[in-house]
């Protein structure tokens, strides 16, 4: 029973792993894609985890990932903003500019 538990676990670690790797992989093509429709520099090719949080949908228990990045206007002077994925579903992305809040 006990060699079961610790299977399950390392399956579910596992499935965590590469699920946060899809979710990156996708929040950097969103982020890439973003910044070059709106004509801004999208800075060190990176985002970064911010918060994680569960959350229940119509579609049953999902993982709310908040995501921060980097970006400039005139290739001088960094300003951040970030991407709120949930599950593998973008929920908003912000520029923090005038009109740079979209919600999907």
């Amino acid at each position: 029973m006990e060699s079961l538990l610790a299977i399950f676990i390392l399956l579910l670690i596992g499935w965590y792993w590469l699920d946060s790797l899809r979710a990156r992989e996708l929040a950097l093509g969103i982020c890439r894609a973003a910044c070059e429709e709106r004509e801004l520099q999208f800075l060190d090719q990176t985002v970064a985890l911010r918060r994680l949080r569960v959350r229940w949908t119509t579609n049953g228990l999902r993982l709310r990932r908040t995501y921060r990045f980097e970006f400039s206007e005139e290739g001088s002077g960094r300003q951040g903003g970030y991407l709120t994925l949930v599950g593998l579903y973008l929920e908003e992305i912000s520029f923090g500019l005038p009109g740079g809040t979209w919600d999907a």
